[in-house]
């Protein structure tokens, strides 16, 4: 057991570990009778095979069709009338899942969790998964396949990181892959990576601490440790990539657009708290760099904005995306592009410029650390993939310690032409005629 760290918030957390290695992180807040709990499975897309891309994205679906006493659709029911709130997510790094419940209701969500992580395989069958699969596929029709750019960021990433690269492809899978998943493969899945010892559970708000543990260890502490969870494949990359790689891509959609990835230095460093600022000064809000250039002032674009996909296994990632104003914008969107990097690059955030860029994520940071859902998924983050809850609290002192000079530095090292994977979408009429073509 860790002894509790104060934060400059005025919250404490502890830490607590059980027999079978499931880290416990207890949060108190009394100023509302609500609680989150929030479990965090070190287990994302980076995980998963080839050939059996979408695993850790289709759990997070089957976590939800009912375990060994939960049954159907309850795990919803339950939650919603006791009136509280719940979802799950994945990401190349993790899958959580979590509920906001009335503070009594506490014991409910950590016996609903438990059921799952101890007594899912008994529930699943291969007519759960058919189900789970078309409702992921659909999930993938629906906001990659047939939505304009819908699939820009899929190509981008598989640009950014190589081919057998664990970050290549996205947490949704491919449509191939997930119809190739078989019931056997599911299970193994799970038996590898939703064990106790691979989880972080957190626990916040208006809770008793030593009745909180008691509960714990009676739902979660019986449920047996798993050791064969493989070493994740290397993440390692050069800093940039080395050369600009450029597609052009016809299809139906609105407007010309350009967007681009870039990679970054890794989460949990100051060079990706100083890419952070970065991109906030260049294209957060209307007062950025690129939506005064682009937009207001050029009027090339009728949308510039960049932001940071901050990784911990391997390289964050800028990405940029810019919708032209008109035909014949995108050329001269990438020279504005280029003068505004490289002018930045040259002289860095004014002053003015850096006292308003880590105000935005000041008041982003304490929106998130504002409630109890968001303070407990930050405690499973720093917890999960950094091995220390606590960090949590500290992590706007990092950002606010981060100087002009390395926000600079940052930007001239990876704002540059051979960092880039860059897409310009043209648009076409003809639906038929969707197609790639390298440049």
């Amino acid at each position: 057991m860790a002894g509790p760290a104060t934060a400059s918030l005025g919250f404490t957390a502890t830490t607590h570990t059980l027999g079978n290695g499931l880290r416990v992180v207890l949060s108190e807040d009394h100023v509302d009778p609500v609680a989150a709990v929030c479990l965090w499975y070190d287990v994302g897309s980076r995980h998963e095979k080839p050939g059996r891309t979408g695993l850790a994205h289709l759990f997070e679906h089957l976590m939800f069709q009912g375990s060994a006493n939960v049954h159907g659709n309850e795990h919803f029911e339950f939650v919603q009338s006791a009136g509280g709130s719940l979802n799950g997510t994945t990401s190349f790094e993790r899958t959580n899942y979590f509920e906001t419940m009335p503070a009594h209701q506490v014991e409910l969500a950590l016996w609903l969790e438990a059921d799952r992580m101890g007594g899912l395989l008994r529930a699943l069958t291969e007519e759960s998964l058919d189900n789970q699969r078309d409702v992921v596929k659909n999930e993938r029709r629906q906001r990659y396949d047939n939505v304009p750019y819908g699939t820009a960021w899929e190509r981008l990433v598989a640009m950014a990181f190589p081919e057998g690269h664990p970050y290549h492809h996205m947490p949704i899978g491919s449509m191939a892959d997930l119809d190739a998943t078989s019931l056997e493969d599911c299970r193994a899945f799970f038996r590898t990576y939703y064990a106790p010892n691979n989880a972080v559970l957190a626990i916040v708000g208006d809770v008793d601490p030593e009745q909180t543990l008691a509960w714990v260890e009676k739902y979660f502490g019986t449920i047996p440790a798993h050791d064969g969870k493989p070493v994740p494949a290397d993440g390692a990359l050069a800093p940039v990539i080395g050369e600009e790689l450029r597609e052009t891509v016809h299809e139906e959609v609105p407007s010309p657009a350009l967007m681009a990835a870039y990679r970054m230095p890794a989460d949990g460093t100051r060079g990706a708290d100083a890419a952070d600022i970065a991109l906030t000064v260049l294209g957060e809000g209307e007062s950025s760099r690129l939506n005064t250039r682009l937009v207001r002032h050029d009027e090339l674009a009728v949308y510039a904005g960049v932001g940071l996909m901050r990784l911990s296994g391997t390289a964050s990632v800028a990405m940029l995306d810019v919708k032209a104003s008109g035909s014949g914008a995108v050329a001269a969107i990438d020279t504005a592009l280029a003068e505004e990097f490289t002018r930045f690059a040259q002289e860095g955030p004014t002053p003015a410029e850096l006292e308003r860029a880590q105000a935005q994520l000041e008041r982003a940071y304490l929106d998130t650390m504002a409630t109890v859902g968001g303070r407990a998924d930050e405690l499973c983050r720093y917890a999960t993939l950094f091995g220390d809850a606590n960090l949590a609290f500290t992590a706007l002192d990092r950002l606010l310690d981060i100087t002009a000079e390395e926000v600079r530095a940052v930007a001239a090292e990876r704002l540059v032409p051979d960092n880039r994977a860059v897409l310009v979408y043209e648009p076409t009429d003809d639906a038929d005629e969707n197609e790639e073509q390298v440049a």
